[in-house]
């Protein structure tokens, strides 16, 4: 769950309202696509339940990852605009925090402080995946691999709670499964 606080963690209060109020809550059931590879993908994701596993191929598809509970999906489509090189399929029932990138974008493009707090936060985030790769390839420094910047550091233990937030305001809503 800690990459998704690297994402929460450098939005505001106001930042994280907006997202739960313009976000929608859906449910993956074992089996089912999130992301197709070569398909565009058009929202970006947050992990609140389940499991989700990125493979090269749909069908007889190399695991390369697993997901779990505050994993951030689509981030990189949505920084690149291009189709995503892998598919993303449900392992078993999960819920997911989807919200459009058009939503987004219009936000980016009326709120200057939240771009550059939504950017910084996505920066940190692939940052920490990099170095997570880099560390599974054998290159990484092992008794680093846990540390975490003492600036970000400062922001967990909030982030960590508006994680929660985002967890109970949709534990009210009506689970939504067309997406």
């Amino acid at each position: 769950m800690k990459r998704v606080l690297f994402f929460l963690g450098q939005l505001d209060d106001r930042d994280l309202e907006w997202m739960i109020q313009n976000g929608q809550k859906i449910e993956l059931k074992t089996g089912e696509t999130l992301i197709q590879k070569g398909n565009y993908v058009d929202s970006l994701y947050i992990l609140l339940s389940g499991q989700l596993s990125v493979c090269s191929n749909e069908i007889d598809g190399e695991e390369v990852a697993l997901l779990g509970a505050g994993e951030v999906i689509g981030e990189m489509s949505f920084l690149e605009s291009r189709p995503p090189s892998v598919s993303v399929i449900s392992k078993k029932t999960s819920v997911v925090y989807k919200i459009s990138r058009n939503v987004i974008e219009l936000r980016l493009s009326s709120n200057p402080d939240f771009k550059a707090n939504f950017y910084y936060s996505l920066a940190l985030f692939l940052s920490n995946r990099l170095r997570k790769t880099t560390d599974r390839l054998g290159y990484g420094i092992p008794e680093e691999e846990d540390l975490i910047d003492t600036k970000v550091l400062d922001v967990v233990s909030q982030a960590g709670a508006r994680f929660g937030q985002i967890l109970n305001k949709f534990s009210e809503v009506k689970l939504s499964v067309n997406y």
